[in-house]
């Protein structure tokens, strides 16, 4: 699998790729990455629940820089992003099923996807959630096999702190158009409607409601 992990780091190394805070990370060795089978398999979820929850418990000792951690799987076949969008929610909510067992949801954001301050929740831990995988249609969301990425929120709401967000996010946006050759039209602030639409990456329809639940 180590193939399919380098793989994975050339794409987000590329020149052209758009995310400078994942560069940033996985340059100072921030991003941890698991290889699991099946997106639609739940023979892994313990394994990935018990990675995030060491990728947890280091995070919560540093105080800056962007941290990830990536789930690969590569024994996916090609997928549609409906048919991405669907195993990906269904591999989200089972991993929360067996989080909640032990942990209660992170207080500082909402655990109804619909609302505005939602955001996905492990072991107490608030993460903003990116699906990548090859049939996306944004070029910046295309990756050699499908992938979950757990960005910690708490690291933005630092950026915000130090006012150092919004330049950030500029430049992610300049580069996404420059990469993608358009404006994302499913990017937005935390705060103005749930990041869920975020997660997956497909495009939705005017008035379109995310099928996502918890």
């Amino acid at each position: 699998m180590e193939n399919i992990i380098e793989s994975f780091k050339e794409m987000v190394l590329d020149k052209a790729f758009p995310c400078v805070a994942a560069k940033d990370a996985l340059k100072k060795g921030n991003v941890q990455i698991l290889t699991a089978t099946h997106l639609a398999c739940p023979h892994d979820d313990q394994r990935i629940l018990d990675f995030i929850y060491d990728f947890i418990k280091k995070f919560r000792k540093q105080d800056k820089g962007f941290h990830s951690v990536v789930i690969l799987f590569p024994h996916t076949q090609p997928l549609s992003e409906v048919e991405f969008e669907a195993y990906l929610f269904q591999r989200l909510k089972a991993l929360r099923a067996l989080d909640a067992k032990h942990f209660a949801y992170d207080p500082r954001v909402s655990d109804n996807p619909q609302a505005k301050n939602f955001s996905f929740s492990l072991m107490e831990e608030a993460f903003f959630i990116i699906g990548l995988h090859p049939g996306s249609s944004r070029p910046a969301r295309q990756s050699p096999v499908p992938a979950i990425v757990f960005n910690p929120h708490v690291q933005f709401e630092r950026l915000r702190d130090e006012e150092r967000y919004e330049k950030m996010k500029a430049i992610v946006r300049k580069k996404d158009v420059e990469y993608s050759g358009s404006t994302n039209p499913m990017l937005m602030d935390f705060g103005d409607r749930s990041e869920v639409y975020q997660y997956s990456g497909r495009q939705y329809a005017s008035g379109e409601r995310c099928p996502f639940n918890l």
